[in-house]
């Protein structure tokens, strides 16, 4: 037992054998007080219990007769309950912190589902009137000069097609209409042609996850090729989908130079990237490791559980 729990420890039976002797509220708010400064240190619900177990074998010791018993016993349940208060309180914030980021998810991906339409149709509209009219320009001019603007016509060909490709990228419609695997084998073609290195897809799934799930899993890989891209000098990168029992894993993984050995300390920062990783993961009760993937290159791995989601 560490020492600020052995002081806790302390100050609880302390606590609960002044409650036990006089049963007033203000004894009683020290339980309060004890399990939220126990909540602070980091400590959970079974270091309270065996805190409490301690405490109330030395409490109930003291107690011969059955009638003080009942007392007693019914002052310690009293006790308890109340110092596990700030934790039923935390577990509720966090229940409704997490309804809040699934409707800002929801709201967020709305957003992006618009903006991929705005550049796919409402962009190629645009770009097809300045098509149109630079053709009626070139038919008016001599074939010198019409062959410098079927040039740039080519140019508008190129910018259409990568408007094209980064709506598919901010919300693949097939990633609606067939699902996480689908999407996935088409993010990797697109990272492939557009950063020179090789994406391979793995996926062992028998039936679509929740949707929420899908859309996290794709917004993650997403991210994760896009540092594999930016930082990892990788010439391939293989993401891998698993189905269990009750979660779906994830693992992408990169043949880079890997990331430094004080980056997978524990406690330590992390950049941008893995940040957004780790809270769209923990948002579903999910799980980040980042781990050396050996001769060389990150493995970065999402575990996410799929029980208590819907679709």
């Amino acid at each position: 037992m560490s020492r600020p729990t052995h002081e806790l420890a302390h100050d609880y039976l302390l606590g609960l054998q002044h409650y036990l002797r006089e049963s007033e509220e203000p004894a009683l708010a020290r339980a309060h007080e004890l399990g939220r400064k126990a909540l602070t240190d980091g400590l959970g619900v079974v270091d309270m219990a065996t805190i409490h177990s301690q405490a109330m074998s030395a409490a109930v010791n003291g107690a011969a007769i059955d009638g003080e018993r009942t007392r007693i016993f019914e002052g310690l349940e009293k006790y308890f309950v109340e110092a596990l208060a700030p934790f039923e309180m935390a577990h509720r914030g966090f229940w409704e912190a997490n309804v809040v980021l699934h409707r800002l998810n929801d709201v967020l991906e709305g957003q992006v589902k618009r903006i991929a339409c705005a550049l796919h149709d409402e962009a190629a509209q645009l770009l097809a009137s300045v098509h149109l009219a630079l053709a009626d320009l070139a038919n008016r001019l001599p074939a010198e000069q019409a062959q410098e603007l079927q040039n740039a016509r080519s140019l508008l060909d190129g910018i259409e097609q990568r408007l094209r490709n980064l709506a598919h990228e901010l919300r693949p419609p097939i990633l609606d209409d067939l699902g996480l695997v689908p999407a996935l084998e088409f993010l990797g073609e697109g990272v492939s042609k557009r950063w020179g290195f090789r994406v391979t897809v793995q996926a062992s799934i028998d039936q679509h996850a929740p949707h929420i799930v899908e859309t996290t899993l794709y917004r993650i890989t997403q991210e994760a090729l896009t540092n594999v891209a930016k930082h990892a000098q990788a010439t391939h990168a293989h993401v891998s989908l698993r189905q269990m029992a009750h979660q779906i894993v994830c693992s992408i993984r990169d043949d880079g130079v890997g990331l430094d050995a004080t980056a997978l300390a524990p406690g330590k920062s992390r950049g941008m990237g893995l940040l957004e990783i780790q809270e769209r993961a923990a948002a579903l009760g999910g799980h980040l490791r980042v781990g050396r993937n050996e001769p060389r290159g990150t493995d970065l791995t999402i575990e996410i559980p799929t029980g208590t989601l819907t679709k």
